[in-house]
């Protein structure tokens, strides 16, 4: 075994295997991997190894597209059998909501150029003779979708890995990691030292337990996982493979038979007080009580299968995540990488996960969006066994369960609560969920003065209230109070702060103490990483406001560029804060009763910030808004967070102060064209292509990604983001529909909904930058197609009068 690596891959199952192959194809031959036992010889070799590709989002279906590009050409370049067999898949609908599930992947797959097309029940039956078609109302087939040996493709990555000048060390357990100066400096094994200033743990099931040797953690439980293979029964071999998820079940062909397996109500995790350490190409014991269910509805739907002779019933345990994806990526260890958390669609996904990684590793950068599978995405609280497991147990029981959107889920609830959350709940709060943190959607009082004639056709009047117009309408004509206590808060301190912030930022953010800047940060191509305001509030001090769900990216990517040497310190400060949104046409009025501070415009301007105190709390107030409005966000120690709530809303009683959700905000933000990062705007969109441009100030000096936008002023990409009005105001986009402009499907709507001002439908979208304002669009929404154009934007208050006023 050598004793000097590039890169040192722990884990020789299928995501082990893959990314030694595409590092050493990326020219990374220096590299080894060490497995504790035999290759596959943890979940991989019990996989069941069907390979779908249309996912929820660009990055993953193109991952999964990568990974069959692979599965297509590996056999001839290793001259080893794979296993591949692209025979297609059949996914059932046996219900109206599973076909308007299908109909809308069906737009989807129009976005990302998969062939997917829907069929009949007796189409489906004739590419899949055993089902019975009784209750299903149709299906969706993908041609290039199929299974592969998960074995025999673990072999053939190796070989050209091996071949390649990688080299594989079984029997080999890794029992320490050296980090020294926060570094990785070497793996520790039974087989000797080796010196590395990179490791991948792609350990599946046993990933934790490597991470916590160097302090990582890495929230996942393994679930017995069974699926049964019959003998041979004369089946046609070149069937495709088929899900209905309405039954909890799948199927694929197996030697004339079949391989059926599914996803139970009553899953068992496995392995909570550790893994056996000899637990090395094992399996668990049959557990038919708790199959027989599965079995049972598997009969619903191929009758045959109730007589045919079962080989076996395979029971192994797989690693599933708190959210269902992949945890890829670096740590907070330096040259600490994560490659886990499949999820039972490791095989599906690992050609292109191990393309993905070996890239962000040789390159530095990720060639996709990876926030949804990014590993620093979780946040302390799955340090908690009891929670990871309870959001865990969620995913698998629900896996094949229609998510509509706006869904919420319920395990490990509440957990982050703001100091307001009673009295949220007294005022009739309906909670949502985001990063662990409990937030108010609307409140459903409010809704009693709502027009419920105003809710959305189809999926996106299914999680809606009428409090929602309400909550908005007084936002814009009299004032709104709303709890931003979740916003994430980092804080930049230290002599080379303002020197390392403008390194990273677009805009210039170490102005006067006082100002706040909106602003992004760039990846060395450009693309949009972090989208935030800075408040300075020092000469050595600055405040980062970024959305809930971001804070764990933010941090870490502003954390990993800061210098060594003690100049610069990044802090996360959100559970230090409570923060009071408040915003309308009368939020000065009501906020001059509550202090004595001169909040004039003259005095207060926008886009500053000043030390008040509200009543008796003191307060950071921000002149900022998100909502369109004039308003303020104010910021105090936590434990005034409720006092500063109660003395608002007493002076903001005979004002028309409502308490306002969130979903609110979002309806106020698109009538103004404020962006989402990782729907509107991402690490692929640059911020001229996002109408972002006036953020840019390339005459500040270097900063990361300057270099690449100067280009882009050159050369502007081909797609720009535009907002878009559709004629039917309650046929409302939920994200992902094609657009299509005379007849052609030119792009996808990244976000939208409803205006309640204005009474439109409205959606943005990357379309041809040739495209100009007013040109007519299409926008299929569930299969029909929905006329609109391309406007000007923003739709409200252009000018920018009323947050300015």
């Amino acid at each position: 075994m050598r004793t000097h690596a590039r890169a040192v891959v722990i884990g020789g199952g299928v995501g082990g295997a893959s990314i030694l192959y595409w590092l050493a194809r990326l020219g990374w031959s220096d590299t080894v991997l060490v497995e504790r036992a035999r290759v596959t010889s943890g979940s991989t070799f019990h996989s069941a190894g069907l390979v779908g590709q249309l996912r929820g989002s660009l990055s993953l279906t193109q991952m999964m597209m990568n990974s069959v590009a692979l599965y297509r050409t590996l056999r001839d370049e290793v001259g080893l059998e794979t296993g591949w067999h692209e025979v297609g898949s059949l996914r059932l609908a046996s219900s109206q909501e599973r076909m308007e599930e299908l109909t809308r992947q069906a737009a989807w797959a129009k976005t990302f150029g998969l062939p997917l097309e829907l069929i009949s029940a007796q189409d489906a039956q004739k590419m899949f003779p055993p089902m019975a078609t009784e209750g299903v109302l149709g299906a969706a087939f993908l041609p290039t979708d199929g299974y592969i040996d998960p074995s025999q493709l673990t072999f053939a990555l190796l070989e050209g890995a091996k071949r390649r000048g990688a080299e594989v060390c079984e029997d080999t357990r890794v029992s320490s990691i050296e980090v020294r100066d926060g570094r990785v400096r070497k793996a520790v094994t039974d087989k000797g030292d080796v010196e590395t200033e990179l490791i991948v743990d792609a350990g599946g099931m046993f990933a934790p337990e490597i991470a916590r040797m160097v302090g990582v953690n890495v929230p996942l439980i393994p679930f017995a996982h069974e699926y049964l293979i019959t003998r041979p029964s004369g089946l046609p071999r070149d069937m495709p493979t088929m899900r209905d998820p309405s039954l909890l079940v799948y199927y694929r062909p197996e030697s004339g038979g079949l391989v059926m397996g599914g996803y139970e109500r009553n899953p068992k995790p496995w392995g909570l007080d550790g893994i056996p350490s000899d637990f090395n190409g094992r399996l668990l014991e049959p557990d038919w009580e708790r199959f027989e269910p599965l079995m049972d509805n598997a009969i619903v739907r191929t009758p045959s299968l109730k007589d045919a002779e079962v080989v076996r019933l395979v029971n192994g345990p797989e690693a599933f995540t708190p959210d269902n994806e992949f945890i890829l990526g670096p740590s907070e260890v330096r040259g600490f990488w994560v490659a886990a958390g499949f999820c039972a669609h490791g095989l599906a996904g690992a050609g292109g996960m191990g393309r993905l990684v070996a890239e962000w590793i040789a390159e530095g950068k990720p060639s996709l969006d990876v926030w949804e599978m990014d590993s620093r995405r979780f946040g302390r609280a799955y340090f908690s066994r009891d929670y990871t497991l309870a959001r865990t147990y969620e995913v698998y029981s629900t896996y094949y369960d229609v998510k509509y959107p706006g869904h919420e889920r319920t395990a490990g609830r509440p957990l982050r609560v703001s100091p307001l959350y009673s009295r949220l709940k007294d005022l009739g709060a309906a909670f949502g969920e985001k990063s662990g943190w409990e937030r108010a959607n609307w409140f459903e009082p409010n809704g009693t003065h709502g027009d419920v004639s105003l809710r959305p056709h189809g999926w996106a009047g299914r999680l809606w209230s009428p409090a929602i117009g309400v909550e908005h309408q007084a936002c814009r004509d009299s004032a709104a109070i709303f709890d931003f206590t979740s916003f994430a808060k980092i804080e930049v301190r230290g002599r080379g702060a303002a020197e390392f912030l403008e390194s990273l930022a677009d805009n210039r953010v170490a102005r006067a103490v006082g100002a706040l800047t909106y602003t992004q940060m760039l990846n060395e191509d450009g693309g949009i990483e972090c989208d935030f305001t800075v408040t300075r509030l020092g000469e050595d001090r600055f405040r980062i406001i970024t959305g809930t769900a971001f804070g764990m990216h933010d941090y870490s990517w502003i954390r990993d560029h800061a210098p060594d040497g003690g100049s610069v310190e990044v802090e996360d400060v959100t559970s230090a804060y409570a923060c009071v949104g408040l915003w309308g046409p009368d939020a000065r009025d009501i906020l001059e009763k509550t202090t004595p501070a001169d909040i004039s415009n003259a005095a207060f301007p926008f886009m500053t910030a000043r030390e008040i105190a509200i009543g008796t709390v003191p307060c950071l107030a921000l002149r900022v808004t998100y909502v369109g409005e004039l308003g303020w966000e104010l910021y105090c120690p936590s434990e005034y967070g409720l006092r500063l709530w109660d003395t608002i809303r007493e002076a903001g009683h005979g004002r028309g102060l409502r308490p306002g959700g969130y979903k609110a905000v979002d309806s106020l933000r698109l009538e103004k064209g404020y962006r989402v990062w990782g729907a509107d705007i991402t690490p692929d969109t640059d911020p001229y292509q996002a109408g972002l441009g006036f953020c840019v100030k390339l005459d500040k000096g270097e900063f990361i990604g300057r270099a690449a936008l100067l280009r882009k002023r050159e050369s502007p990409a081909d797609t720009r983001l535009v907002c878009l009005v559709l004629d039917e105001p309650r046929r409302v986009v939920l994200g992902s529909e094609p657009v299509r402009i005379e007849g052609e499907v030119v792009g996808r709507v990244t976000s939208g909904g409803y205006g309640y001002t204005l009474g439109q439908s409205i959606a943005y979208a990357y379309i041809p930058s040739t495209c100009p304002i007013d040109t007519p669009v299409d926008v299929d929404i569930f299969g029909t197609w929905v006329r609109g154009r391309v406007a000007k934007e923003p739709l409200y208050d252009p000018a920018g009068a009323r947050v300015r006023s």
